[in-house]
């Protein structure tokens, strides 16, 4: 099937070099120099690929937040063409995925195309994605019982809508119900992106048989009548260094940018990835609990099992880093059937709480030196 791309721009030399550099690709180009006339091609007919030029910022914006809450065109990529007065953090938030810099020169426009090209086109080959608009509880790396909204669902992946930002290929646990069956639905995942418009694309890492018949059962039932999405533009880290006056029209990067996580957002996490075995005592109990901690912070961490114990429950964890042995004591805070659960320490003494911060060390020493 051909690409297609809707070309919104009023400069006639841009949309020159664009139109030859699309076609010469493969891809139909629709041009439009009217925001208004844009607008209602948005909402008519469905594109792979907006292109919007950003030399009138305000109006730019609002055909790219338009064309991402299209029902439409919502999973198509959006490409903005700024210059240095755009403020581009304001452009990929309105819900662009890439950035192509101005002035706009063959070569440039030719590898930045080309790539996305490539990229609808493996998009294009990947599972088909049935829409699933259902609320979901998640548990991941510091934050417990959130309200989710999932958008769809494939053979191996997930996507949903997230108010905050999830950290970094972590372990994400979902609970929630598909259309017309009660019983929850119970499985875990891996972020592997995430844009500007909170949106979440997960890999499915662990899905329980039960788990498995339900959504099996509701897959034969909705294929038929589903129309099957096109997976989301998979976002990557955007160049942070925007072009100077005196690099603008030199050796450039191919002019891509894509999604980023904002400086603000860059916090300090409150607990670190990690895969350590572990076993877990019940409080008085000498029978062990062999599982792995996925994370941990200062003041608790997660136990991925598939038989967690009941909230509430007293335990000590006996864990390995970097040869050493670390005994801690804690609460179940959070339990997932199947998955695991969350451990609240119980720091009483000042030994306690140095052999947690000697661990966060081991921890993330052990990050700094995995690739």
């Amino acid at each position: 099937m051909t690409l297609t791309c809707l070309l919104v721009c009023a400069d006639a030399e841009a949309v020159q070099v664009l139109k030859s550099v699309l076609q010469e690709l493969g891809i139909e180009v629709e041009y439009c120099a009217d925001p208004a006339a844009a607008q209602m091609r948005i909402d008519a007919a469905a594109f792979d690929v907006l292109l919007f030029d950003c030399q009138h910022e305000a109006s730019a914006l609002q055909l790219i937040a338009r064309g991402r809450r299209s029902a439409t065109n919502g999973p198509a990529i959006i490409i903005a063409m700024v210059n240095l007065r755009n403020q581009v953090r304001d452009v990929f938030t309105s819900g662009a995925n890439f950035v192509l810099y101005k002035p706009i020169s063959r070569e440039r426009a030719a590898s930045a195309l080309s790539a996305v090209r490539d990229l609808v086109q493996r998009e294009r080959r990947a599972h088909a994605r049935i829409p699933l608009p259902v609320r979901a509880s998640i548990d991941y790396a510091g934050t417990e019982e959130v309200s989710a909204e999932l958008s769809d669902l494939s053979e191996t992946g997930i996507g949903f809508h997230s108010s905050r930002q999830v950290p970094p290929s972590c372990k994400v646990y979902f609970q929630f119900s598909v259309p017309g069956n009660d019983k929850l639905v119970r499985l875990s995942g891996e972020a592997m992106w995430q844009d500007a418009t909170g949106r979440v694309g997960l890999r499915l890492v662990h899905v329980p048989q039960t788990s498995r018949r339900i959504l099996e059962d509701w897959l034969r039932t909705a294929l038929p009548a589903a129309k099957p999405v096109s997976a989301p533009p998979v976002p990557e880290i955007m160049i942070e260094r925007e072009p100077s006056s005196e690099t603008v029209g030199a050796d450039l990067p191919p002019g891509l940018g894509l999604i980023p996580a904002s400086r603000a957002d860059r916090r300090v996490r409150s607990r670190e990835s990690c895969c350590l075995g572990a076993e877990v005592y019940r409080v008085n109990s000498n029978v062990p609990h062999r599982c792995n901690l996925t994370d941990v912070s200062a003041g608790g961490c997660y136990v991925e099992t598939t038989g967690p114990y009941p909230v509430g429950t007293l335990v000590e964890i006996v864990v390995w880093a970097q040869g050493l042995k670390f005994t801690i004591a804690g609460t179940v805070h959070t339990s997932n059937a199947g998955f695991g659960m969350g451990v609240q320490f119980a720091l009483r003494t000042d030994d306690e709480r140095k052999h947690v911060d000697h661990l966060m060390e081991c921890v993330l020493a052990e990050s700094k030196l995995t690739p």
